[in-house]
């Protein structure tokens, strides 16, 4: 299976796996810009999807909200062209999409919860999973929490990220102590979405909006502190943390957007225990520090 940061495509005939990319494409990755809808009628064509899980997105909230243009045409605009494209084939097609569509006020959000998304990122995914339903009744909406696990680069995180601010001990950085997090490992996710995947295509009942979310509550800063002592306990004195909302970002985030996992457990019986945020830490740390 090829993780990639755009679509991932499972194809006919005996379970292929082709993951996609566009500005960062190694092989068995294959280049696919999914903001031209002729190059993805194209890629349809040519693989011939059983089912097509839909990453690609602009995840961070200050970028989209000071490009809404791009945030929009990403998450909005080649989104609902890749649902189209699935309906046409009869691919199966699942959008990830994300807590941030809620304001944080009212937790545990249920996938009937209504939206009030507070930043434009959270805002344009919301329009993401309408652009996406409008073009196909039959998809499922993945909705999921912030993310973490094995990365080519810490950038790719928005929990990975930490660790260079952690290790740059010169440098004094504010850190969130106030919103409320529930980090979700990618394998995690990437196993949910299997299960809910191969019972869908059987199913045809399965469709619609399901929540994924780890249940370890914690915020950035305490995240902070489990990476650092994963890693032979780091000093971190240089981390000041905040426990107020920010007042210098960009887009305003949800104090605490939980979702719940009702319907995947309850409808779909999906129960997946998902790996301990620590203990994910302190096994990535020590394969890092051994090589």
């Amino acid at each position: 299976m090829a993780v990639s940061a755009h679509t991932l495509i499972k194809c006919k005939g005996v379970g292929i796996v082709v993951g996609t990319g566009f500005s960062r494409v190694q092989s068995p990755l294959v280049k696919l810009d999914i903001t031209n809808k002729s190059a993805i009628s194209q890629f349809i064509d040519q693989h011939a999807p059983v089912a097509v899980i839909h990453c690609a997105a602009e995840r961070r909230p200050d970028v989209a909200e000071k490009n809404k243009d791009g945030a929009y045409a990403i998450n909005v605009t080649a989104a609902g062209w890749v649902a189209e494209e699935c309906k046409r084939v009869g691919a199966f097609f699942v959008y990830i999409s994300t807590d941030y569509v809620f304001d944080g006020k009212n937790p545990p959000y249920e996938v009937d919860s209504v939206p009030c998304p507070i930043n434009y990122y959270g805002e344009s995914k919301l329009q993401g999973e309408q652009a996406c339903i409008a073009s196909n009744p039959d998809v499922i909406i993945f909705r999921v929490p912030i993310l973490y696990g094995n990365v080519e680069f810490h950038e790719e995180s928005a929990v990975n990220c930490l660790v260079p601010i952690i290790q740059n001990t010169a440098k004094r950085v504010v850190m969130d102590d106030f919103q409320v997090r529930y980090p979700t490992n990618v394998d995690d996710v990437a196993k949910a979405l299997t299960l809910l995947t191969v019972k869908a295509l059987s199913d045809k009942s399965v469709k619609g909006v399901y929540h994924f979310c780890a249940k370890e509550r914690t915020t950035k800063y305490e995240m902070c502190k489990v990476i650092a002592e994963s890693f032979g306990g780091l000093d971190i004195s240089h981390l000041e943390p905040l426990r107020d909302v920010p007042l210098d970002a960009l887009a305003n985030r949800p104090y605490n957007a939980q979702l719940s996992n009702t319907r995947i457990e309850e409808e779909a019986g999906i129960r997946i225990i998902c790996v301990p945020f620590k203990a994910w830490w302190k096994e990535f740390a020590e394969n890092r520090m051994q090589k």
